[in-house]
């Protein structure tokens, strides 16, 4: 064999027609609901129709016109070149002469060659191989997508020439494949040898003017349900048994069963025609002669387990356990370590990938929150009181709930509610992040900080409130400022931040309304025009507004309201504290402080008996100062409003006395003709900023800036 060292012709790419579902595909479709495919049909969806041009010439390829031929010779004469075989079938070779080469064998090309340059030179050698192939032409007709001539390559096969028409149609046999040469059949090719087991057998080289026939296609059953390759099959004859239909999608599938499938039949003799039957893939059953038109559906292998229990919920290894007679919940779970979850030694471990404070957010240092995630005991805790056995009923076909206490189980081994599990049994343990224990049951973080003997995280009892715990660590220091005290807490920063992003919602539904509104009111071309600009000016303030407040975070402390005489841990309100609370005493501040529009936005020097109206004497107010809305902001956490207390300044609000810490906060007046401050009109007043959205003054400067 001579090696083939240039790729062959192309032949042009086919014109492909659309097709549409057989007749038999249809009924499958209505009996099914599935529109199956052919079997094989996607092996021709690449319309490749070029042979592999890597591979050898066989010995028995027939040289004809345009193959191309390299000779080299050396010795007593040195010669080398390529030449095509004419459409007269000859070359011509330098002082050698013409000759003739059409159809004669690759295997005899080097002797003929020898023969002729013999006739001209001796003592020489000669070495000959084939460059590019010519094409040739063949007919593929019948049942295809693109009956008709169809150019391939020189050294083509059967395969090719149905790659080249674009494969069988939805109506053409594939097992049945005819080759025709000068009107004698000289081979039968059935496609499932290749598609199915790669046997290339009968996959026979062509020669011009070959006339490769696709008649109808033959019997065909239809096989669906529990299987990858689900589709129509063609029968090669009759006679073909299950096992054999289903050897082409590779066997009985695993998930399939084996004791019973179903298939529908039709039945001429009968009416109706169409029959159901049962039968078995093993044994005799794997032999049944299928017919033309059957229908074979696979049944899937049932989800049951017949040996297993299934442990979920708050546990190390939520899996199915192998069941066996007798076992019991202490069975399942053996100890107590088996309720440690992974993401408990999860959190652990990457204790030490990340030990400083989170750079990227510095609310995490500042507010103390990544102390509570690094100190704490497990992430889900166990509800031990309650753990549940869900049940098959095969009875009544409903499921049963058959609760029992976890830690007699599991713990104290108690018969009671140590029960006997069967196989099916579902063992569900819960924990505080599925049911809200009760206050007792809680285990309670709680972040203390500040004008204490020990600042740290303490574990709360059950039950215990602010003061009971501060007496427990050894009460406040000579320092401490009880009045000022601050007590955030985890849900109502929660709820007040949800407040802020319903805020900002509003806010921008409001402002789109309003600017559409204004829009609309503005009449002549002067007005609007200027209305434009006023719209812009407002949108852009707008925007920068409402970006400013989605920066703004909670804090969650909530106002504990006390005697401004409180001194002692007496006078704190008995608040039973929460996972995740903060409390921070703070030492007893010198000064007071004023803010917003006043003229001297300072700190001032704290004494006894100091008034608001003083405040304002020291601060003074400016133009824009809107004195109806001032309010004080105490160190607790609390607001005293000017339109809470009879009079103006100089009346009941002028003469409140201030606390050590206390802020007087004089807003700013509303222009709504030149100036566009949404946001606080939207709120009223700024202590709706304070109580329902959980900012302090740091907020009120975002937002005033």
């Amino acid at each position: 064999m001579l090696p083939q060292d240039s790729a062959p012709i192309a032949s042009p790419k086919p014109v492909i027609r659309p097709q549409l579902p057989s007749q038999f595909q249809r009924f499958v479709q209505e009996s099914t609901g599935k529109l199956l495919p052919i079997y094989g049909s996607d092996f021709f969806e690449s319309q490749q129709s070029t042979a592999d041009s890597t591979l050898p010439v066989p010995a028995e390829y027939i040289l004809g016109v345009g193959d191309e031929v390299r000779v080299q010779i050396w010795g007593a004469v040195d010669y080398s070149g390529s030449h095509t075989i004419d459409r007269n079938g000859q070359i011509s070779i330098p002082k050698v002469g013409t000759f003739s080469l059409i159809g004669l064998p690759v295997q005899d090309l080097d002797r003929a060659l020898r023969s002729q340059v013999g006739k001209v030179f001796t003592n020489f050698q000669l070495s000959a191989t084939l460059g590019r192939l010519k094409s040739i032409q063949v007919y593929v007709v019948g049942q295809v997508r693109a009956p008709g001539p169809h150019k391939v390559p020189g050294m083509g096969t059967v395969v090719n020439a149905l790659f080249a028409s674009g494969g069988p149609a939805n109506s053409g046999s594939m097992r049945n494949i005819q080759v025709k040469r000068a009107g004698r059949l000289i081979a039968v090719f059935d496609l499932y040898d290749l598609i199915s087991k790669g046997d290339k057998g009968q996959d026979i080289a062509l020669q011009a003017g070959d006339v490769i026939v696709v008649p109808p296609v033959g019997p065909r059953v239809a096989v669906t349900g529990a299987l990858d390759q689900a589709a129509i099959y063609e029968l090669k004859a009759t006679g073909t048994t299950v096992a054999e239909v289903l050897s082409s999608g590779g066997g009985v599938p695993t998930l399939a069963q084996t004791q019973k499938a179903l298939l529908e039949r039709i039945d001429a003799s009968q009416t109706p025609p169409r029959q159901v039957q049962e039968l078995s893939l093993q044994g005799d059953g794997s032999k049944y002669a299928l017919r033309d038109g059957d229908l074979l559906t696979l049944l899937p292998i049932s989800q049951a387990f017949g040996n297993a229990v299934t442990l979920q919920g708050a546990v190390a290894e939520p899996l199915r356990y192998r069941w066996a007679a007798g076992m019991r919940v202490s069975d399942l779970i053996p100890e107590r370590e088996a309720l440690i979850t992974a993401a408990y030694y999860k959190k652990k471990n990457l204790l030490v990938q990340n030990i400083g404070p989170d750079s990227r957010n510095p609310e995490s240092s500042r507010a103390g929150s990544k102390t509570l995630s690094r100190i704490g005991a497990t992430d889900e805790q166990i509800n031990w009181d309650y753990a549940v056995v869900e049940r098959l009923d095969k009875g009544q076909l409903v499921s049963r709930l058959i609760p029992f206490n976890l830690k007699k189980a599991v713990v104290d081994k108690d018969p009671a509610n140590n029960l006997e599990l069967l196989a099916g049994d579902v063992v569900t343990i819960l924990s505080h992040n599925d049911l809200r224990l009760p206050q007792e049951k809680q285990s309670r973080m709680v972040r203390v900080e500040g004008e204490v003997p020990a600042p740290g995280v303490y574990q709360a009892l059950p039950g215990e409130t602010m003061p009971q715990l501060l007496r427990r660590i050894g009460g406040i220091t000579a320092h401490a400022y009880v009045f000022g005290i601050e007590f955030s807490r985890e849900s109502v920063r929660q709820r007040q931040q949800e407040n802020i992003e319903a805020l900002i919602r509003r806010l921008e539904s409001q402002a789109q309304a309003q600017i559409s509104a204004t829009a609309a009111n503005s009449k002549s071309p002067e007005a609007v025009a200027q209305a434009q600009l006023v719209l812009q000016q407002q949108q852009a303030q707008l925007k920068a507004q409402i970006e400013r407040l989605k920066t703004l975070r909670s804090n969650g402390r909530m106002a504990l309201e006390l005697n401004t005489a409180a001194a002692t841990l007496a006078a704190l309100p008995s608040v039973v504290l929460e996972e995740g609370d903060r409390i921070v005493v703070p030492a007893t501040p010198s000064h007071v402080s004023a803010f917003g529009s006043v003229n001297n936005e300072n700190v001032f020097l704290y004494r006894p008996g100091k008034t608001v109206g003083e405040i304002v004497k020291s601060a003074g107010l400016t133009e824009d100062a809107e004195p109806d809305q001032a309010f004080v902001l105490r160190a607790d956490g609390s607001i005293v409003a000017r339109r809470d207390r009879s009079g103006f300044f100089g009346g009941g609000f002028e003469s409140v006395v201030v606390m050590p810490g206390d802020t007087l906060v004089v807003p700013a007046q509303i222009d709504r003709e030149s100036r566009y401050n949404f946001t606080v009109r939207a709120l009223k007043d700024w202590t709706q900023i304070l109580s329902n959205l959980g900012l302090g003054l740091a907020a009120i400067r975002t937002l005033r800036n």
